[in-house]
This record gives structure tokens, sequence and C-alpha cells, in this order.
């Protein structure tokens, strides 16, 4: 053989195991597992602003990855290294390079649930909202202290909770505060619905009064079965102009939850939220209202009853009263109890 047929044949050779060393690397990162293995699926995040190398980090970090050279090679091929998309997303065992690419590429991102309910301040609504959410507390808090926001969508600084609709929402992990608080008020006005507002109507409030009265019910009682009662006495108040001498709104105005008897004392405080002092309903709502709580309101209960005190077992109900000399013996009773257990704040 000569020595030129000898280099071609050498050549030959050399380029067939390049080749197959190069088709086998490809079929590598193209085909072969590469995320999560031997692993369970899991969540990964990609914060807003987020770069490509903030990606690669947090692969790395979270043991995401097996081979990182591989991911970013093919991430760089599809142009995801310029085109970062931040999201929750949901990597499976054993994914490839290309079902990851794929997906992180897409923005094709997994929903979260926001659930929020028995809230009686806005910091307990921040606190309970951006609890599975990339928003911070921070930005939403800010975010709820701008009233021309609320002007926006027709609410002012002391009723802006009621547009906040106690329930469980699926948004994107990624929502950012503009985006929540217009998916709220749709939410607000997908709940104040014809029927509603018509029944509302009916009771002479519009349906932000409607939902400061049913605040006031919430507070009042945490049985369900009870609402549309208790809703009763404090429709039959209004309608005779009488005070609705709720001690749920002298609790709020004092801002001290830690009450659990309420004293003449603090039925002296001067404050738009003292129904002892003020006829008709207060400027704003002392809680989100439960939607049990609104429904109650929008079908409470017909009835006599003008007084309710609860009871003296501490189950949480009451007893009602249709006039004040009945009512004072239910509360004698009740502050019986209250002695006798040794509450007297």
């Amino acid at each position: 053989m000569n020595r030129g047929r000898m280099f071609l044949v050498v050549g030959i050779v050399i380029f067939s195991v390049t080749l197959s060393s190069l088709s086998f690397y490809v079929y590598q990162v193209l085909k072969t597992p590469n995320v999560l293995i031997q692993q369970e699926d899991r969540y990964f995040h990609v914060y807003p602003g987020a770069t490509f190398k903030h990606v690669q980090d947090s692969l790395l970090a979270g043991e995401f990855v097996h081979d990182l050279v591989s991911f970013s090679m093919l991430a760089k091929y599809k142009d995801y290294d310029t085109n970062v998309k931040p999201g929750r997303y949901l990597l499976k065992k054993d994914m490839t390079n290309v079902e990851a690419v794929n997906l992180l590429r897409s923005g094709n991102q997994s929903p979260v649930n926001v659930t929020f309910n028995n809230i009686r301040l806005t910091t307990e609504l921040s606190e309970k909202i951006c609890q599975n959410i990339a928003l911070s507390q921070e930005e939403f808090d800010t975010a709820l202290q701008d009233s021309i926001r609320f002007l926006k969508y027709g609410f002012d600084t002391q009723n802006k909770l009621s547009m906040f609709v106690p329930n469980t929402y699926e948004v994107y992990w990624d929502i950012t505060a503009d985006e929540l608080f217009d998916r709220m008020h749709l939410e607000y006005e997908k709940f104040w619905n014809e029927e509603r507002i018509q029944k509302a109507e009916k009771l002479a409030l519009n349906i932000q009064e409607v939902s400061v009265l049913a605040s006031i019910v919430n507070a009042e009682s945490q049985k369900s079965d009870e609402l549309a009662r208790i809703a009763g006495v404090y429709i039959n108040r209004l309608n005779k102009g009488m005070a609705l001498q709720a001690d749920p709104t002298l609790v709020w105005a004092l801002g001290d939850f830690t009450i659990k008897r309420v004293l003449n004392e603090h039925k002296e405080i001067n404050s738009p939220y003292n129904t002892y002092k003020f006829t008709g309903l207060p400027p704003g709502p002392i809680r989100a209202p439960s939607i049990a709580a609104v429904n109650a309101v929008l079908d409470y209960e017909p009835h006599n009853y003008l007084y309710f005190c609860a009871k003296e077992d501490f189950s949480g109900y009451h007893n009602f009263a249709t006039n004040l000399k009945q009512h004072l013996r239910n509360a004698r009773i009740y502050q019986n109890a209250l002695n006798k257990a040794k509450l007297y704040r």
C-alpha cells in the first residue's frame, strides 16, 4: 500500500470514529434522560428578570440536571438563552434535554392556587395571597396602598377590602401586581352577578353596603347555619333606624383583637366604626366578608328579633330576643358565665 493510500485509509478511519462519537454525543444530548435522574417530579421556578445564567445556576444548585453542559448547548441552539421566560414549570423525572428546553422556552408553566379567607387586615391579605406566588408581600402592600388604583375599580381606602372575595383562585406563579388586582376585580364583578345585585336592591342597599354588613355578620359568628338569622337582626335594626350596636365594630376600631368582652368604656371610642354611637353602617368592612356571609345578608332570615347574645355554653351559638328585657336577661346569663370562667376582658 503506497503512502498516500495509507493516509487516506487512516483519515477515513479517524473521520468515521469522530463522526460516530459525535453522533453518539448528539444522541445523548437529544434523547438520553438528563433531568431529575432517579428523582421525583419537581417544580422549577424562573424568577421575573432572570437571565440564562440564573437559570443555569438554579438548575445546577437544585440538582435538576445531570449534565449542565449538554443542556446549555441545546438551550443555546434553540435560542432559549436569549428568550428566558419566568414561571413555575413542572420538570418530570428522566426528562431529556429536548423536553426540558422546549417546556422552558414555551412559557407553558403550571398554575398555582391562591387561597385567602378569614381576613381582617390588609397585612393578613398580603401574607396569604403572596404565599404561593413570586410577588412579594412588600410589593403587594405597596400596590394595596395605591388609592388611585382603587378609584379606578370604584373603591376607596375604607372599602377596598370588599373587592377581595375570599376563595381559591388559580393564577400563574409570576403574576404581577397589576395583573393580580385586575384579576381580583374581575372575580368581584363575576361574584356580583345580576341575581345578587337585584337582591341587594330589594334591601335598599348597594353592593358595597351589603359587603360591610356581611363583614359584621361574619365577625359575629363562625356558625354558618346562624349567619342568616344574625343578618336578619341587623336588617331589622337598620329598617327601624336603630343603632347596630355590633361589638365586632368596636373591637375593629380599637384594633385589639384579643378583646373577648366588650365593656362600657370601649363604647366611648370616637370612631365612625362605633356602631353604639352612630346609626347606620360603618364606612367600610371590618374584614373581607366570606361568600357565605354575603349570601346570608342577601337571603337573610325574616323574623322579629332585634337582639342577640352569645350563649352561656360558649358553643359559638347565640340566644336571640325580640325585646330589650329578654335580651338583658340573656346578657346577664352570659356575663355570669364569663365571670365564672374568669374571662374579664
